[in-house]
């Protein structure tokens, strides 16, 4: 008789059956699918079927009996099988609605009674039973408990090592032994002060919106038992994103924002730091974040909360940003160094809004790429039961509001939030998973919601069958006081001190907050209160620096073989110190990124095709032709004191331009890009310009130096390639919030981003919105000569040169922006003498640059014409922002005209003969003199 420790389930196959079992194994073998699931299950855990000395002289059974014995056998593990892959569908995870009732745990359904299941060896259900469970019975009967009780795991969509790792943590007891660490009365205390501060808001400040945790108070201990685990394992920084439901909570009880902090907001009395120093307007105090420091036993760590406007889930990828940016070390030249261990990125959901919300799918396709990676997300929804006044069944179309996490094999735990040690237990766990395997899984932490969508709501009026039930649920506090009562961990006497102690608490931070309500300015005196802003550098570079860097970009390995076409593109660039040549606009790029390089300024750079660049102007990024092997000069250069990082973005443009926006505003010494691969893209990603871009500092004093390239012209490319939608970052200047820039020369553009650059790290870094060209990318017309970088600055204006050399006859000016100027200067080469007009490019559209353009208008004494001439439609490009500009400073007899193409409800014309005329037509009217009678459109 064999031992139960050596004992396989080949055992019980002889004969010609052993035959058939090995015929399944070679099926097994070359295509897991091909054999039924318990055969697999049977193969993964075992292995090769092998006879061993005494069974091959075993006389066999009748092929009848082991038929039902194989049978059963098969039963019993596909039963096994089934509470893992699907007894979350039973679990008690909802703690207003019972799951209803299927069968996966009863033995019926598969035919097989209690004889059959306790004749099967613990460990051929699972190997780490067969030291605690006696046999089948007990062994199912404890997969039940672990699978079908208050957690439910989805995990078999992952793929086989990480499941197994999974399987080995749950079923050795992994959520038992970290329950039995659990300071069970710390834990009361946590859910007690989370419960005791919502319902002292409630009563205090009757009718103020906080939108309060209630119904999933266990998110608070949770998030917190993350950032303990986190400072355990030596990271350094959590980065935490959420919407506003429970915010306020959050910053008092993982935050440990002061509680007299919080209330002088619901008071409108003075508290020091409640206002950030930079920001003007301010925002309501359930979208504010925070950054504080901890401590746990010695090990310090930081805490960031993401500010977040009601955008419900559009936080993420800027938090996510933070995340890789405090992961990383730029002080070197190449990639950054990053380290996983240096910040954890945490994104608390809705439950709603996780599957409704396009940005959380863009999120998780781009976690585990290269350029956005940072280590594995934790990722918890905030499972309400509802969205607003949409119940489940109209918020999405799955089972589970986690459903979309099963696409991109990101593991799932749905866990019921009236436990609370099992809440605990889960995030020790999904903690210990994204350090093993650095990627993301996703928590969903299912409670409900006390009140309505705010504290003013009736969810009785929408949604009364929920709400009496939730009206009739006792809190997760009352619940797991209870519990501990019953358990013995403490008594009723200690569970009210706590209770006492936890009101006593917030009256003694009341009693401490002024009463007198702070002085409200207006927003025009918030407004002059911003620091003043200092925008001219000097950004050139001596010839002998822009030499030899130059000469670093064109010193390739030897082995190294681009695309024969690239390279004798590349190598013209020597020209330009050599024989006299123009600098193109993908070289001055290339020049600006290597002396800002040089100054020690580190730069990242992502897109679509950015790599390269959308019309091939770029090329930072080479490749063998022969092997495919990478090579960027950026990266080798000797000269270059930090780090330049370039990647091809995934096919999103929120989620990614967040990102990149979270990256500039935590390391704000890092010359951030995003480009789009053309201006219209930035369509999809419209709320992080509302809402952080051009907003960010007036709300929060959130700073951020963020370069935005947006390719834009009008070339005859058809309605969705012509127009970067200028009208729209116009309409979103004031305060001195963003630079808005159309460039007509490579030289402006290298001395832009060079102050740009240098602005970095004072008050008055502001993003930079760059309307930048196509066409005009190889024009010569463009293009430099060295000199234009080894000397001067970035001008605002440029005045055309060849006119206006003659003041008093100048009677018509023309002030444009863009590649619109370059084809007027074309124009001016091949005219007659033009001592009539002159013709002004404003390439800074914001800040407005009146003092530039009033000291060329006061030379003029003559004036009968103010034209702004554009190629984009009236209601379009930057006319309507300029006019008003214009017309307080011109003469005041004098109005602005309009040249360009009439209002349309489209940007740009699909033909581009009809695009040919319009264009000659506007070009026609800037030269030729006004006439009596007529007049300019």
């Amino acid at each position: 008789m064999k031992s139960r420790s050596t004992q396989t389930p080949w055992e019980e196959f002889h004969g010609p059956n052993l035959g058939y079992l090995y015929e399944q194994y070679e099926r097994y073998l070359s295509d897991k699918n091909l054999v039924d699931e318990s055969f697999r299950g049977l193969f993964d855990q075992w292995g090769s079927p092998h006879l061993t000395s005494a069974e091959a002289g075993s006389p066999g059974l009748s092929p009848n009996e082991w038929m039902k014995r194989v049978s059963k056998l098969l039963a019993v593990l596909g039963m096994a099988a089934n509470i893992r892959k699907k007894g979350h569908l039973e679990a008690d995870i909802n703690p207003i609605e019972r799951r209803k009732h299927v069968g996966i745990g009863d033995m019926k359904t598969y035919g097989v009674t209690e004889e059959d299941v306790r004749g099967v060896p613990a460990e051929f259900i699972s190997p780490v039973l067969k030291e605690t469970c006696t046999d089948g019975l007990s062994a199912i009967s404890y997969l039940k408990e672990l699978y079908m009780n208050k957690i439910g795991y989805e995990i078999e969509h992952i793929n086989d090592e990480e499941r197994k790792w999974f399987e080995r943590q749950i079923e050795q007891g992994y959520v038992d032994g970290a329950i039995r660490l659990i300071d069970k009365k710390r834990l009361l205390e946590q859910l007690a002060a989370a419960e005791g501060f919502e319902r002292f808001i409630h009563k205090t400040y009757v009718g103020q919106k906080r939108f309060s945790v209630e119904g999933l108070e266990t998110l608070v201990p949770a998030v917190e038992e993350l950032v303990r685990l986190s400072a355990k394992g030596e990271i350094d920084h959590v980065a935490i994103a959420m919407a506003h439901r429970g915010r306020l909570n959050m910053l008092a009880h993982v935050l440990d924002k002061p509680y007299e902090s919080i209330f002088s907001q619901f008071q409108h009395s003075a508290y020091p730091g409640n206002k950030p120093a930079l920001s003007t307007t301010g925002d309501v105090k359930y979208h504010m974040g925070s950054v504080t420091e901890k401590n746990y036993d010695g090990k310090r760590i930081t805490v960031t909360l993401g500010n977040n406007p009601s955008h419900l889930e559009i936080a993420n990828s800027v938090v996510e940003g933070y995340a890789r940016a405090a992961q990383e070390d730029r002080s070197k030249n190449g990639f950054p160094e990053q380290d996983f261990n240096k910040a954890l990125c945490i994104l608390v959901h809705g439950d709603a809004a996780f599957p409704g919300q396009g940005c959380v799918a863009e999120t998780f396709n781009f976690s585990q790429t290269a350029a956005y990676h940072t280590g594995g997300t934790i990722h918890i929804i905030a499972n309400n039961n509802i969205g607003f006044t949409a119940e489940t069944s109209e918020s999405r179309s799955t089972e589970y509001a986690s459903d979309l996490a099963k696409g991109f094999d990101v593991p799932i735990i749905h866990v019921n939030a009236d436990d609370p040690e099992a809440c605990l237990a889960i995030m020790g766990l999904a903690f210990r998973y994204r350090q093993e395997f650095n990627r993301d899984i996703v928590i969903d932490l299912i409670g409900y919601r006390r009140l309505g969508h705010n504290e003013m709501d009736e969810p009785m009026a929408t949604n009364p069958v929920m709400y009496k039930k939730v009206r009739n649920h006792p809190t997760i506090t009352a619940v797991y006081q209870k519990q501990a009562e019953e358990s013995g961990v403490l008594s009723a006497e200690e569970a009210a001190n706590i209770e006492e102690r936890v009101a006593a608490n917030f009256q003694l931070a009341y009693d401490r907050v002024s009463k007198e309500q702070e002085e409200i300015p207006s927003i025009e005196e918030m407004m002059n209160a911003a620091p003043a802003n200092r925008l001219k550098e000097d950004t050139a570079v001596d010839r002998l620096t822009l030499s030899q860097l130059n000469g670093e970009l064109l010193d390739w390995p030897e082995d190294f073989q681009a695309f024969k076409k690239v390279q004798k593109i590349l190598e013209r660039r020597r020209e330009v110190f050599e024989n006299k040549g123009k600098v193109d606009w993908g070289h001055a790029e290339a020049l600006a990124f290597a002396s800002i390089l040089h100054d020690g300024m580190p730069i990242r750079i992502t897109g679509e095709d950015t790599e390269r660049g959308t019309f091939s102007h770029r090329n930072l990024v080479l490749s063998d032709e022969r092997n495919g092997t990478k090579y960027c000069p950026l990266h080798e250069m000797e000269s270059a004191k930090a780090s330049f990082a370039i990647h091809n973005s995934v096919l999103s443009e929120e989620a990614v331009l967040g990102f990149e926006y979270g990256y500039s505003v935590f390391s704000k010494e890092t010359l951030v890009f995003w480009e789009a691969q053309f201006g219209d893209f930035a369509n999809g990603a419209q709320v992080l310009f509302d809402q952080f871009i051009s907003s960010g500092e007036a709300k929060w004093g959130q700073k951020s130096g963020l370069v935005v390239l947006l390719p834009h012209g009008f070339e005859g490319q058809g309605p969705e390639h012509s127009s970067a939608r200028l009208e729209r970052f116009l309409q979103l200047c004031a305060e001195s919030n963003m630079t808005v820039a159309n460039l007509s020369t490579a030289a402006q553009y290298f001395h832009l981003l060079r102050r740009q650059a240098v602005m970095l790290q004072r008050d008055e870094a502001r993003p930079l919105i760059l309307m930048t060209p196509k066409s005009l990318l190889r024009n010569q017309a463009a293009a430099c000569y060295i000199e234009e970088f080894t000397n001067g600055e970035f001008q605002p204006v440029i005045e055309q040169p060849g006119l206006g050399t003659i003041p008093e006859k100048v009677e018509r000016i023309v002030f444009c922006t863009g590649r619109i100027a370059v084809e007027l200067a074309d124009h001016v080469n091949g005219q007659s003498p033009m001592d009539w007009l002159d013709i002004i490019r404003v390439e800074e559209l914001y800040p407005f640059p009146q003092k530039d353009i009033m000291k060329l208008l006061n030379r003029y004494k003559n004036l009968k014409e103010v034209i702004w001439v554009q190629e984009e439609p009236k209601n379009m490009g930057a006319y309507r922002y300029m006019e008003p500009h214009l017309a307080k400073i011109i003469p005041f007899h004098l109005s602005v005209s309009y040249i360009g193409r009439p209002e349309m409800a489209s940007p740009a014309e699909g033909d581009s003969l009809v695009h040919k005329k319009e264009q000659q037509q506007i070009i026609n009217q800037v030269f030729s003199r006004k006439q009596a009678g007529s007049m300019v459109q």
